[in-house]
């Protein structure tokens, strides 16, 4: 079976990560793997017939046994209410992939690695930081996190966990919408300051990879192209409005 054609997952494990994200661990017979970064196509049939698909990114590392992928419950959406509200641990749904083949990272490629994402843009970095953890890699990586609230990090007990292995990752977020008492860290949207100050110099070429929401991807980009990074060196990956931290 090609990675194109669609076939059966099983529901393993639903993991809640905030109160409204889920990470749905599936079980994929004749899965070949895949590279951080990647997403899968999943599609759901209703009784009457009637289709939906979604791309979600994949936020396992290559070296585990199951697929996992972190879903945002959005009240508006078709498909994300049911993945991430009634799906149990033995459901089955339907996927295909891997897919992408651009904006993927493996500790091969180098580094400096400087990764920022928006909302549950996180979810294909977290792959490639889980990657970079499996293998023992030692490249320089720093993470700019950008979020409503401290609740809302997707992966914070584990990113806070792989930050403090001193293995030359830092993780910094910038808190949009409320910050909790004492806070000292960014309070505000990524602009190009923040970027200037958590990121690598330009002449250090790094290779940064920027995922969310379209308008603070578009910003990142721009951002990192005008503070004098190589544009070739910036990757983007961009969803819809929904969700803009």
């Amino acid at each position: 079976m090609g990675r194109l054609s669609w076939r059966l997952a099983t529901v393993a494990e639903v993991r809640p990560e905030t109160g409204r994200v889920v990470t749905l661990a599936l079980e994929v017979p004749g899965w070949d793997g895949h590279l951080p970064g990647q997403h899968v196509d999943v599609r759901l049939t209703a009784e009457d017939g009637y289709q939906a698909e979604r791309a979600y990114s994949i936020a396992s590392s290559p070296d585990g046994s199951r697929v996992e992928l972190a879903v945002e419950r959005l009240e508006d959406g078709e498909v994300s209410p049911y993945l991430a509200g009634e799906l149990r641990a033995g459901d089955q749904l339907e996927l295909r992939g891997p897919v992408g083949g651009y904006f993927v990272w493996e500790p091969d490629r180098g580094g400096p690695l400087l990764l920022v994402a928006g909302g549950s843009g996180v979810v294909p970095l977290m792959a490639m930081l889980r990657r970079r953890a499996a293998a023992g890699s030692q490249v320089p990586a720093r993470l700019l996190y950008s979020s409503r609230t401290l609740e809302d990090v997707i992966f914070r007990e584990e990113l806070e966990r792989l930050a403090a292995a001193e293995d030359g990752l830092t993780v910094t977020y910038a808190l949009t919408r409320a910050q909790p008492a004492g806070w000292t860290g960014y309070a505000r949207r990524i602009d190009a300051v923040m970027l200037e100050e958590v990121g690598w110099r330009p002449g250090e070429r790094p290779l940064a990879y920027v995922c969310g929401p379209t308008r603070l991807v578009e910003a990142v980009a721009g951002h990192l192209v005008a503070l004098g990074h190589d544009p070739s060196r910036v990757r983007t990956e961009r969803f819809g409005p929904t969700g803009v931290p």
